[in-house]
């Protein structure tokens, strides 16, 4: 076994209205920023009121970017500007590449149950890809395989390789990794990583712990140094878990309970961000073309 990366930081969720009145947690955003490079945001959107979410995102634009939505629950209905439509529900996800630019909507729907579920991500994209072609993957819930590991471990591989068992989403500048991993009661996880390559955990069921799980940097909940939605170290629930850089083997325990947790990772860009709202670009000046163009309708490409 390699060495076993520590927790840097624990941090819980905090409540946000995005789009036209959708209530939602993020995990983390802009004031992360460089700290989970290339990743930039991550939205929990999780309620069983029809007038928290069905207001939706309607039509807006990105550029610089990819957003990864993934559906634990409900239905939520896709357009952009390329033409394309559709919709994703329980254990699809829709990953789509901004890149040049598209305009879209993400529109949830009322569903038997009356609630939704899902997470969105922001994946960063390099300067030499944020103005190439924009693409679009919807994935079923179907075409995401499944593995059962010895000990109460499945994984389901959304990108990346278990097992030999590779994701349907390749391809990706970042190199990611994601994989929604649920845990039986007294379950260990444990999976190698390339040293350097950024790699947090989400946790939306149960409690995990996390290996070597001594306080980093000597602080704990107590301390006045910490913000109130920081933590380091231990075990945690609802709540995104940010690994330390080095070491090799990131590894998660379900302890007495069950634990269900998305983990992603990627390789670090390095890049100066200039964010505005639904545009990441590098400098100031590639920030105001893009909004110049979409004031003068030459925004998409």
């Amino acid at each position: 076994m390699g060495s076993i990366r520590k927790i840097k930081k624990i941090l819980q969720g905090k409540p946000t209205i995005e789009g036209a009145g959708v209530h939602l947690k993020r995990a983390f955003g802009r004031p992360e920023v460089p700290q989970f490079d290339p990743f930039l945001m991550l939205d929990d959107f999780h309620s069983n009121n029809p007038a928290h979410y069905l207001p939706g995102f309607p039509w807006h634009p990105h550029r610089g970017i990819e957003t990864i939505t993934y559906v634990f629950e409900g239905r939520v209905e896709h357009g952009d500007s390329l033409g394309n439509k559709g919709g994703i529900g329980p254990g699809d996800l829709q990953w789509m590449s901004a890149a040049s630019g598209i305009i879209h909507q993400e529109m949830p729907k009322l569903n038997q149950t009356g609630g939704i579920w899902g997470l969105q991500f922001w994946a960063n994209l390099p300067a030499n890809q944020k103005m190439s072609a924009p693409r679009y993957r919807d994935v079923k819930a179907a075409d995401i395989p499944e593995v059962i590991l010895d000990g109460g471990v499945r994984i389901k591989i959304i990108a990346g390789r278990v097992a030999n068992v590779q994701g349907p989403v390749n391809d990706i500048a970042i190199d990611p990794e994601m994989l929604d991993v649920s845990l039986s009661p007294g379950a260990v996880f444990e999976r190698a990583i390339p040293s350097g390559h950024t790699v947090f955990a989400y946790i939306v069921d149960g409690e995990a712990c996390f290996g070597d799980t001594g306080a980093a940097h000597g602080l704990d909940d107590s301390s006045p140094d910490t913000p109130d939605r920081e933590r380091r170290g231990g075990c945690a629930a609802q709540s995104v878990a940010l690994f330390e850089p080095e070491g090799n083997v990131v590894q998660i325990s379900s302890k007495d309970h069950r634990a269900r947790f998305v983990l992603v990772s990627g390789k670090p860009i390095g890049e100066p961000i200039a964010w505005q709202g639904p545009i990441v670009m590098n400098t100031p000046e590639e920030l105001e073309t893009a909004f110049d163009e979409l004031r003068f309708g030459t925004f998409v490409k």
